[in-house]
């Protein structure tokens, strides 16, 4: 029987045997043992045992009653004849517990008992409330500090997660690998999509390319920060600094151009722009970026000794102010050749017009050609600032623009040399068929040599044939030699393009062929200079003129040419001091000043 606190009945049971072969071992349904459940709420509790009648009492000679956990005693009929209590004091209790109040009371003051890390919950019995570890955490509820509910290392005790885990307090999480999905669990999804094998090639990949990237653009700064060194260089070698300082002392407006600039005017100096080739260098069409074209030159490679000469040529050219003199606007000096930029020729040159195409060319215009190109000799010879032997004069050296205007170019091997000096002395340089016999044999290169190449190509015009003919016997390929054959043998006709003959009339063209020849003779002082040949021809050009508008108007007929005319001056000039004709208008026409 089981009493309460205030020694009311609260339960009990009651157990019958008649006899031992009725009892069932592990069975405490009320064959000689009964079991009665403790009342909930329960704060003292008696125990009452009472023997209703024992016929049997040797053979049971007692009873007992006790408190056990529920489900640990396993009844059996040995219990009932063992006066041994040595078994008894091992059967377990379980006294169930709670601190006085509920957990929303408690909550409101300061003797609640419930820890950092746990929850409150009321006792099941009814009365009081108890605490436990919140969720993720493990130990003693009610107490503070190390000893109290502290974290799970969920992730180092068991790991729930397939892949990677990560403890946080209270809790873990479980991450998937990149490229894969699933809540990482291996009582869960898992972890699906991408392999690691995928993924570890992906990595692997984009590594290489960002090394690739990484090592293509240390190349190409090592490479870029090499070409600037490179193009420093160069340009201290041609005379950078030298042309710099030159330019700044004289003011000049010369332009330095990059090579990256000419580099994209030329596409790369692509074949597709060359215009010209020639002993000291070859010719490109450019178009610079503000949309001018011009033409480059990229000269042959010049000796170091000959930058002072370069650069000083260059000054020199940039100074030069003749309509006929083709305009250097620039130079680039930091590649391993130097690069000249001039003014572009859309004509091309004079070669070209007289040799490669058959389409007729008056003789006005080819005696307005020597005339320019005389005159921008005469300027280059005197009236430069400082003096000019140009050394390859020729027909392909003349260029022609849209209105058939000479234009003097290619001052590659061009010397200048000083008011007080008859000659420099230098290697020979030129072009056969042109060249000054007397330079070639002394090396001395004089103004004079420059009136020889003129007269071969005043002979090219007249005659529209090559310097050396093509076609012919060896010891008579050459033009002036020819030429100054059938002169004196009064053959002229032979050798003069009949357009030429037609249209200016033999006595006319007898007086050119003096003028020429006299430019041809053998030794340079016995030939005029420049200044003489410019102003014979431009009288020579006035009479021409004249003559034209005589013809046209049927004024004279085949006899304009009235007055006796020497071979060293036409008629209508009169000669000063020297033998040198003075015609203020003519001085002028002779050296105009190049247009804006």
């Amino acid at each position: 029987m089981l009493l309460n606190s205030n020694s009311g009945y609260s339960g009990g049971c009651a157990s019958f045997c008649s006899s031992k072969d009725n009892i069932v071992n592990g069975s405490c349904s009320g064959v000689a043992c009964c079991q009665a459940p403790v009342p909930k709420g329960l704060k003292k509790l008696e125990l009452e045992f009472g023997i209703i009648s024992n016929k049997d009492n040797d053979t049971l000679p007692c009873g007992e009653a006790f408190i056990v956990e529920q489900n640990s005693y396993v009844f059996s009929s040995s219990d009932l004849s063992n006066t041994n209590n040595t078994k008894r004091q091992y059967r377990p209790v379980v006294l169930e517990w709670s601190i006085d109040g509920s957990c929303e009371e408690a909550k409101e003051t300061t003797a609640y008992a419930c820890r950092e890390n746990t929850y409150c919950y009321n006792s099941s019995n009814g009365i009081g409330y108890r605490c436990n570890c919140s969720k993720g955490f493990e130990g003693n509820p009610y107490l503070q500090g190390p000893n109290g509910c502290q974290d799970i290392d969920e992730c180092s005790t068991r790991n729930p997660c397939t892949h990677k885990c990560v403890n946080t307090k209270g809790s873990f999480q479980c991450r998937c690998p990149a490229g894969m999905s699933g809540d990482g669990l291996r009582e869960g999804s898992g972890c699906n999509g991408v392999g690691t094998l995928v993924i570890a090639i992906v990595t692997g990949l984009a590594l290489l390319v960002l090394l690739f990237i990484l090592g293509f653009w240390t190349h190409w700064l090592v490479k870029k920060r090499k070409l600037a060194k490179t193009r420093q260089r160069y340009f201290m070698q041609n005379g950078g600094l030298l042309l710099k300082q030159q330019m700044f002392s004289e003011r000049s407006q010369l332009h330095i151009f990059t090579s990256n600039e000419l580099d994209k005017a030329t596409n790369n100096f692509s074949d597709d722009n060359i215009v010209g080739r020639g002993g000291f260098g070859t010719v490109y069409k450019g178009i610079l970026s503000n949309q001018v074209v011009v033409a480059i030159k990229k000269a042959q490679r010049v000796d170091q000794t000959q930058m002072e000469q370069l650069v000083n040529e260059l000054i020199i050219l940039s100074q030069a102010n003749h309509k006929n003199v083709v305009q250097i606007l620039g130079c680039c000096l930091e590649t391993e050749v130097s690069l000249l930029v001039y003014e572009f020729i859309t004509n091309g040159a004079l070669f070209h017009h007289l040799h490669n195409t058959l389409v007729p060319m008056s003789w006005e215009k080819r005696l307005n050609i020597a005339v320019e190109t005389a005159s921008a000799l005469a300027y280059l010879h005197l009236a430069a600032n400082i003096p000019i032997i140009h050394r390859d004069i020729k027909s392909s050296n003349i260029l022609l623009d849209k209105n058939f205007t000479a234009k003097v170019s290619d001052f590659g091997a061009s010397r200048p040399i000083q008011y007080n000096q008859t000659h420099v002395t230098t290697l020979v340089q030129g072009t056969i068929g042109y060249m000054d016999p007397e330079y070639f044999q002394t090396s001395q290169l004089t103004k004079k040599s420059d009136v020889y190449s003129f007269g071969v190509v005043l002979i090219e015009l007249l005659t529209r044939k090559k310097p050396i003919m093509d076609g012919v016997m060896e010891d008579v390929r050459s033009l002036p030699l020819q030429f100054s054959m059938l002169f004196h043998k009064n053959k002229l006709l032979d050798i003069v393009d009949p357009e030429v003959a037609e249209e200016a009339g033999m006595r006319h063209v007898e007086t050119i062929a003096k003028l020429a020849l006299r430019c041809l003779r053998l030794k340079g002082e016995e030939r005029p200079r420049m200044i003489e040949v410019a102003i014979e021809l431009e009288g020579l050009r006035r009479l021409m003129q004249q003559h034209f508008i005589l013809k046209s108007e049927s004024l004279l007929q085949d006899s304009w040419y009235h007055e006796e005319m020497s071979i060293d001056t036409p008629p209508s000039l009169h000669l000063g001091d020297g033998g040198i004709a003075r015609d203020e208008s003519m001085e002028i026409m002779l050296f105009p000043p190049k247009s804006c």
